[in-house]
C-alpha cells in the first residue's frame, strides 16, 4: 500500500470532510495525486507510466511549448475572476498531461483545500494526447474553522486530441459562507469523449459556473453530469455549453436538482453548427422547501441535419409514490428517502466504477445527513 498523504496541520475533522470530496488521502485506490492547501501545494506526484502530474510553476519552466495551451479555452480578460487569476504574480495549480497512448485504471486525484486564506486561486492545464486515456477526481474542501468567508477562484482548461478520453468528476464539499467561481473549457478532437461530472451535496454561499465544450473533431463526445442540492442559504449558479462543430459530434447535458430553500439556476446551451450533429440537454428538479429552481435551457441550430432536444421539468414528490411504498412496509420517512435516492441516481455511461463509486459515496453521505 503506497504511503498516505502528509497533511500537516489539518485537524481530523476536516480531513473527514476532505474524504467527503472524494479525495483517498491513504492513496491506496488512487495512481497519482495533487493537494495544494491555500496556494502551497504540498504534494504531486503519479506512478503510472506515461502520466504527468505537475505544479503550475515547474511545468510551464520545465515545458515552454506550455505557453501555447495557457489561457487559449479560457481567456484572461474573460470576467473579473479571471483577470484575477491571470493577475498573480505566483500562478499555482497543476498541470497534468496524459501521454500518447497512456491509460489510468485507478484515477488520479487532486485536493484543493481552502484553509487559512481568504481567496484560493488556481490555473490547471489538463492534456491527454492521441488516444490517451485519463480519469481524474477533483475534491474542494474548506476547512470546518473557515466561518468568516473565503472565495475560490479556479480556472480549468482541457485539451483533448484525437482519440482521447477524459473523466473529470468535481466533487464540492465547502462552508456556508464560501464562494465559489470555477472557469472551465474543453477543447475535443477527433474521436475524443469528455466526460464532466459535477456533485454539490454541502451548504455552499454561492457557486457560479459555466463550462464548455467545444467539439472541433469529427465524431467527438462531451457529456456533463451534474447533480446538487440547493440548503437554505446557498446561491448555485450552475450550467454547461457544448458547441458541436464537427460532423457526428454529440453532446449529453444532464442536471439533476434538489432545493431545500436554496436558489438553483440551471443553464444549457448546445449549438449545433455542423451537419450530421446530435444534442440533448435535460434538466429535472424536486423542490422539498420553499426555495428556487430556475431552469434556462437553450438549443440552438444553425445548419441543416443538426438534431437537439430539450426538456425540463421541476416538481414536488408524488404522494402516490410515497404511499406505494408505504404499503410495501416502509414508513413514509424512509419512502421519502427512497425517492430522493433513486432521483439523483444519474448513471454516467463510460464512467469508470471507482469514479460512479465516489459519486454513490457523496449521495450515500448526503443521505445520511438527511438530505
Amino acid at each position: 500500500m503506497p504511503a498516505g498523504l502528509n497533511v500537516p496541520g489539518i485537524s481530523g475533522e476536516d480531513q473527514e470532510r476532505i474524504a467527503q470530496s472524494g479525495i483517498d488521502l491513504s492513496r491506496a485506490n488512487r495512481c497519482g495525486s495533487y493537494l495544494q492547501m491555500d496556494q502551497d501545494v504540498v504534494h504531486a506526484t503519479c506512478k503510472e507510466e506515461g502520466i504527468e502530474v505537475l505544479p503550475y510553476g515547474v511545468a510551464v519552466a520545465r515545458y515552454a511549448w506550455l505557453n501555447d495551451y495557457a489561457w487559449n479555452l479560457v481567456p484572461r480578460d474573460k470576467d473579473e475572476i479571471t483577470a484575477y487569476v491571470a493577475g498573480q504574480d505566483r500562478p499555482v495549480g497543476y498541470v497534468i498531461i496524459a501521454k500518447k497512448g497512456s491509460k489510468n485504471v485507478l484515477p488520479l486525484q487532486a485536493c484543493l483545500f481552502l484553509g487559512r486564506e481568504t481567496i484560493q486561486h488556481v490555473h490547471n492545464i489538463v492534456i491527454a494526447e492521441e488516444g490517451a486515456e485519463l480519469h481524474l477526481i477533483s475534491g474542494c474542501a474548506s476547512g470546518s474553522h473557515v466561518g468568516l468567508g473565503g472565495a475560490h477562484y479556479g480556472v480549468s482548461e482541457f485539451y483533448l486530441k484525437d482519440g482521447a478520453r477524459i473523466s473529470f468528476t468535481m466533487i464540492h464539499t465547502w462552508g456556508e459562507e464560501i464562494e465559489v467561481y470555477p472557469r472551465s473549457a474543453a477543447v475535443l478532437g477527433r474521436d475524443a469523449v469528455f466526460l464532466s461530472n459535477y456533485v454539490c451535496m454541502k451548504p455552499v454561499k454561492k457557486v457560479q459556473m459555466y463550462p464548455a465544450a467545444h467539439l472541433t473533431g469529427e465524431n467527438s463526445v462531451a457529456r456533463f453530469s451534474s447533480i446538487v442540492i440547493g440548503l437554505p442559504g446557498s446561491h448555485l449558479d450552475l450550467g454547461s455549453r457544448a458547441i458541436l462543430a464537427a460532423r457526428g459530434a454529440s453532446a449529453e447535458l444532464v442536471t439533476r436538482a434538489i432545493t431545500k430553500g436554496g436558489t438553483i439556476i440551471s443553464r444549457g446551451h448546445i449549438l449545433g453548427s455542423a451537419e450530421g450533429t446530435r444534442g440533448h440537454l435535460e434538466c429535472k428538479g424536486l423542490i422539498l422547501k420553499d426555495g428556487r429552481i430556475y431552469a434556462i435551457p437553450e438549443i440552438e441550430g444553425t445548419v441543416v441535419g443538426t438534431e437537439l432536444s430539450h426538456e425540463a421539468a421541476v416538481g414536488r414528490i408524488a404522494q402516490e409514490e410515497i404511499e406505494y411504498l408505504m404499503a410495501r412496509g416502509l414508513d413514509e420517512e424512509t419512502a421519502t428517502a427512497t425517492i430522493i435516492r433513486g432521483f439523483l441516481d444519474v448513471r454516467i455511461s463510460g464512467l469508470p466504477a471507482a469514479l460512479q463509486e465516489q459519486i454513490d459515496a457523496s449521495i450515500d453521505s448526503a443521505d445520511r445527513s438527511g438530505f
